[in-house]
């Protein structure tokens, strides 16, 4: 199994920067990809980047260029760094790992980090 643990949320104003980490645990090796969500108030989870474990990423378009996703496989955690942000970014982050058990794809979620943009 494999958990995931986010940390670095808080507040901070318009056109700041955050960096969010994502420490993963458990069966480290397992992991394919680990993913990146937030949710806003009243909204869907939306899926933000991925990194693989080959370090590929991707984003989608409303991050492209102010977020970056990067890893850091000797401390085995993920980090979102968030740059320029605005008060629409206001949301709870995810971290999501998904992990091969056997022939079976399994997801960890994190309990969620908090990020508030003022205006």
């Amino acid at each position: 199994q494999v958990q995931v643990v986010e940390s670095g949320g808080g507040l901070v104003q318009a056109g700041g920067s955050l960096r969010l980490s994502c420490a993963a645990s458990g069966s480290i090796r397992s992991i394919d990809f680990i993913a990146w969500y937030r949710q806003a108030p009243g909204k869907q989870r939306e899926l933000l980047a991925t990194i693989t474990s080959g370090s590929t990423t991707n984003y989608v378009d409303s991050v492209k260029g102010r977020f970056t996703i990067s890893r850091d496989n000797a401390k085995n955690t993920v980090y979102l760094q968030m740059y320029s942000l605005k008060p629409e970014d206001t949301a709870v982050y995810y971290c999501k790992a998904v992990f091969l058990i056997g022939s079976t794809y399994r997801d960890a979620w994190g309990q969620g980090t908090q990020v508030t943009v003022s205006s």
